[in-house]
């Protein structure tokens, strides 16, 4: 008796790791196979194994396209059969998306956030009155917050200012003003309030545990 021995620098690189080389041998053997009716009856037949081998995809919508997708890309897109949606071409599948681009807040005052560039551009879409200047002071007195909260220090009015000058692209200025924020010792109050109040509850936990 004698076994034909396959070593892995031997074999060919799966297409689609995640099935399996015997998945891959049934798609290469379902290409040669000499009638459509025969082989479409083969593919069938992958698809349904392939979906027991990735039961995560049932919950995916149309699942079935999917798998249907994949069993085409591990054809090398060459096989002839009937399938019950279009066959993906290559040049679809080789095609590279579009660069995303960085939101606003990535590349400066990071610590921030997003929240804060929205609220930004929705003041500046307001018009000019007692409702703007509350919602401006708002706005600052939470970059204050945090500001604080990154650095966990105490921060100038000033510097807020010019952050948010920056932020609006020099349409909200309130550099000079004679109005302050929120002091800095009243936000750190509550962060070490809260902090302290969750090690109490902790403790607490642990008496009653004992």
């Amino acid at each position: 008796m004698t076994f034909d021995l396959e070593y892995n620098s031997e074999r060919s690189t799966l297409i689609i790791p995640e099935y399996g080389r015997h998945i891959q041998k049934l798609v290469n053997h379902c290409k040669t196979l000499p009638t459509k009716e025969e082989r479409n009856t083969m593919a069938l037949a992958i698809v349904d194994v392939m979906g027991n081998l990735q039961p995560h995809l049932r919950d995916v919508p149309d699942f079935k396209h999917k798998l249907w997708d994949q069993l085409f890309i591990m054809a090398n897109f060459d096989l002839d059969v009937d399938a019950p949606y279009p066959k993906p071409s290559q040049e679809e599948f080789l095609e590279k998306p579009e660069p995303l681009a960085y939101p606003k807040s990535a590349s400066k005052y990071r610590y921030y956030g997003h929240n804060i560039q929205n609220m930004i551009d929705v003041a500046l879409g307001w018009d000019e009155g007692e409702m703007k200047e509350a919602l401006v002071y708002t706005i600052a007195n939470h970059m204050k917050k945090c500001y604080l909260n990154w650095n966990k220090d105490t921060v100038d009015d000033s510097t807020i200012f010019n952050h948010l000058y920056d932020l609006s692209d020099g349409k909200l200025d309130l550099r000079g003003s004679e109005e302050e924020l929120t002091e800095s010792k009243t936000f750190l109050k509550k962060r070490g309030g809260q902090g302290s109040s969750g090690s109490r509850s902790k403790k607490n936990s642990k008496n009653r545990k004992r």
